[in-house]
C-alpha cells in the first residue's frame, strides 16, 4: 500500500492516500465507475484520473486515491461508497524459529 508524504501545508488541506470501498458496479466497468465516483468530488475526469492510484476489482471493489480531509468527507456521503479508510504501510515481523524461507 502507498504511504502519504509528509507536508508542511495545513493538515486540513493536505492530501493523503485513502482507500475507498464501493459497491460493485452492475452495468459498467469497475475502473470507469471509480473514476466517475472520484470525478464527482474532484470536479473533472482528468483530476480523477490523476488522483486515482489503484482500482481494486477482484476481492473487493474500490480504489485508492490521494484525498484531502474535505474530499474524504464529501466522497463518504456518495451513494455506493461503503467506507473510506486511510492507507497504512505495515511492517511484517517474523517470530523466533521462523528462519529464512528457502
Amino acid at each position: 500500500m502507498a504511504e502519504s508524504v509528509p507536508s508542511t501545508a495545513d493538515s486540513s488541506s493536505t492530501a493523503s492516500v485513502q482507500i475507498v470501498y464501493t459497491e460493485r458496479p452492475q452495468d459498467e466497468e469497475p475502473e470507469a465507475y471509480h473514476i466517475r465516483t472520484l470525478a464527482s468530488v474532484l470536479g473533472s475526469e482528468d483530476a480523477a484520473k490523476e488522483a486515482l492510484l489503484y482500482s481494486y476489482k477482484t476481492a473487493a471493489s474500490g480504489f485508492s486515491a490521494k484525498l484531502t480531509p474535505q474530499q474524504v468527507e464529501q466522497i463518504s456521503k456518495l451513494p455506493g461508497v461503503l467506507q473510506v479508510v486511510p492507507s497504512k504501510k505495515l511492517q511484517l515481523h517474523t517470530g523466533p524459529g521462523i528462519g529464512t524461507l528457502h
